[in-house]
């Protein structure tokens, strides 16, 4: 089972506040919270991001059941999905900004990446390295005993 962060508490209300904060970060797109929070709060989002990429109607309904507001539902499935329709995840990003003052907590910045006005630029994919044929065993002992140095034999000095 997977475990979530209780961040002092109770499930309806982690959840209600996590609902909640997931639909403000897709209508608004950038938010500050604290870092616990935020990394609990990219689980849902990537989720929802997931859901509208997928497009269907389950998944319209299921997205329903967790955002609040209709034009965060319609903002997922429209926008969204078609902005990361080729990226395969990682749909957000956290930032830590700074210490709270009242109780110290460190807070960080959560946003979509691949948008207008990101504090940080995403990094370009990394290109995949060409796929190698695979060679057959016969082939690579060959090869390898073709490009090994020769062994050097030991001369014995005790002749002289």
């Amino acid at each position: 089972m997977t475990r979530f962060r209780k961040l002092g508490r109770p499930a309806s209300h982690r959840m209600a506040m996590f609902r909640t904060m997931v639909s403000q970060l897709v209508k608004h797109e950038r938010i500050e919270t604290t870092v616990a929070k935020a990394k609990e709060i990219r689980r849902f989002a990537d989720n929802m991001v997931q859901l509208g990429k997928e497009g269907s109607l389950a998944a319209a309904r299921q997205a329903a059941g967790f955002v609040r507001g209709d034009d965060v539902l319609h903002k997922l499935f429209t926008e969204l999905a078609y902005r990361y329709i080729d990226r395969a995840g990682g749909y957000t990003r956290m930032l830590r900004t700074r210490i709270r003052v009242g109780d110290a907590a460190p807070m960080a910045y959560i946003e979509f990446i691949d948008r207008e006005n990101e504090l940080r630029q995403s990094k370009p994919a990394t290109p995949q390295p060409p796929q190698r044929v695979p060679l057959d065993p016969w082939e690579r002992s060959r090869l390898t005993k073709q490009f090994s140095p020769p062994k050097e034999e030991k001369s014995s000095d005790s002749e002289l």
